[in-house]
């Protein structure tokens, strides 16, 4: 079957762009700023970008647009002979598809209250009021089956268009009319009445803050927030790299998606923070910043109804563009895997993961009482994990090692791969680096991540959860490693 391709490398740019540019963007890095002092956060989490999520974003599109194949197959075609690395391909077919399980509920919520300002639900509501629709909302499982599928007929719709014809076509107008929706609104909230004060915050480093959470702390949540914001780990951007042409090297690519992804991220903070200011509410209010925080800002503000409905129109067009993305890697799958037709997966897809989102929606309300991560956890709050702690660094760590070891693909066809097309060329002398420097982070990262979440969750918990870490880091490390009979 001939390998679809982008119809223009806009269209690259804004899909790809677009995969990476989720609700993490919009919701965690404005309440990431407002709990690690503003600016300084910043200057450390653009380093961390540079420094680790370009390399393993060009190592995805390189082993993507060489293999012509999803993560499903990559790996099998790309391995020399009696290597096990296509064992690995589980952590991205499993990783999309948790992922999915979740965004699906959560990409949900967000064309809900698209359409709760439309209609003007929020106006004039007090604080209790807008603190109860959110629990409400969670509590009624037929409201939250109802926009959880909405999201997948509609998501799995544009992919049965194809890539050019759907995908590309739909993902463009969305992430222009969201880029946009965000200068407009940024432009509202900075010009508002006590918004200099958020703004001075934002871009001017807090040095009591920076000491009050301390500034390991406030490393760490840089470099993690900046290798997490780019969606690099399961797959999910080196599918588009399977559709790409020769024509442009993929260094200059990757910078230029991660230069749309931090606009996004960069502008969600001026849209965010010095609305809160204006109205007295602590930008690092966490979670509850989107469906509590914002909608009580807008209550207090003129116009509250129609810049509510944009933001979360702007929120709604964030969540599809990846959840579209996200859906064209699990039918390529079937398609790479088993020979299916689009149309074929594109059914099949579409009913598994509207039956698989169902335990996410159900955790808030009828499957309430299942807590596998501690008191008051939810099953989004463990899919999440899953992903989001485990699949995604470890994903990550299989693209550097492979791309880097003798027994992979190897450093000298990556760099060929990467280097092919005009533009900016990956340099060759960071090999070290990419190949240790790289992994270490990433370990790293990974494991400090399975100490903060269950750290205060007795001695235990954590040691058992610690063994799961490990013996996943086994499993990666004995794929690169170890010896396969196996055919190639």
């Amino acid at each position: 079957m001939k390998r679809e391709k982008f119809g223009s490398r806009l269209g690259f740019i804004l899909v790809s762009a677009g995969c990476a540019i989720g609700i993490g963007n919009v919701w965690k890095f404005p309440y990431m700023c407002g709990e690690y002092g503003g600016a300084a956060f910043i200057l450390l989490y653009l380093f961390f970008l540079l420094v680790m999520g370009i390399p393993v974003l060009v190592c995805e599109f390189a082993i993507g647009r060489r293999s012509r194949l999803s993560i499903a197959a990559a790996h099998k075609k790309l391995e020399p002979e009696g290597t096990r690395w296509h064992m690995t391909r589980w952590i991205g077919i499993i990783g999309n598809y948790l992922l999915m399980m979740f965004y699906t509920t959560v990409a949900g919520w967000m064309l809900y209250y698209c359409y709760k300002s439309i209609i003007g639900t929020f106006a004039g509501a007090s604080p209790e009021q807008v603190t109860e629709e959110f629990s409400k909302m969670l509590g009624n499982a037929p409201v939250m089956m109802f926009w959880t599928v909405l999201v997948c007929i509609i998501g799995f719709g544009v992919c049965a268009f194809g890539l050019q014809g759907g995908i590309e076509r739909i993902t463009k107008v969305m992430m222009l009319a969201l880029l946009a929706i965000m200068v407009a609104l940024a432009v509202h909230s900075v010009f508002l009445e006590g918004a200099g004060e958020g703004i001075r915050f934002y871009l001017i480093p807090d040095l009591d803050k920076i000491r009050e959470v301390g500034i390991g702390n406030m490393i760490f949540g840089a470099m993690s927030q900046a290798f997490f914001t780019l969606s690099i780990g399961i797959g999910s951007m080196l599918i588009f790299g399977s559709y790409m042409d020769k024509d442009r090297s993929l260094t200059g690519e990757a910078i230029t998606i991660t230069a749309l992804d931090t606009f996004v991220a960069l502008m969600s903070g001026f849209i965010i923070i010095p609305s809160c200011f204006a109205f007295g509410i602590e930008p690092g209010a966490g979670p509850s910043l989107i469906f509590i925080t914002i909608p009580n800002i807008f209550t207090q503000m003129p116009g509250g109804r129609f810049w509510s409905a944009l933001f979360f129109l702007f929120l709604t067009f964030a969540a599809f563009s990846t959840v579209v993305a996200v859906f064209e890697n699990i039918i390529s799958f079937d398609m790479d895997l088993l020979g299916w037709t689009r149309k074929k997966s594109v059914k099949v897809s579409a009913v598994l993961i509207i039956l698989l989102s169902m335990p996410c929606v159900l955790g808030f309300n009828v499957l309430s009482g299942v807590q596998l991560l501690g008191e008051g956890s939810t099953i989004l709050d463990l899919e999440d994990f899953i992903v989001s702690n485990n699949l995604l660094p470890l994903g990550s760590l299989v693209s550097v090692m492979f791309c880097t070891k003798k027994n992979g693909w190897g450093w000298k066809n990556f760099l060929e791969e990467a280097n092919t097309g005009s533009g900016i060329k990956f340099p060759s002398f960071v090999r070290l680096y990419v190949a240790y420097g790289i992994p270490l982070l990433v370990i790293l990262i990974y494991l400090k991540g399975y100490y903060d979440m269950f750290s205060g969750k007795g001695t235990s918990m954590l040691a058992g959860w610690m063994a799961v870490a490990i013996a996943l880091l086994v499993f990666i490390f004995t794929c690169a490693g170890g010896k396969s009979n196996s055919e190639h």
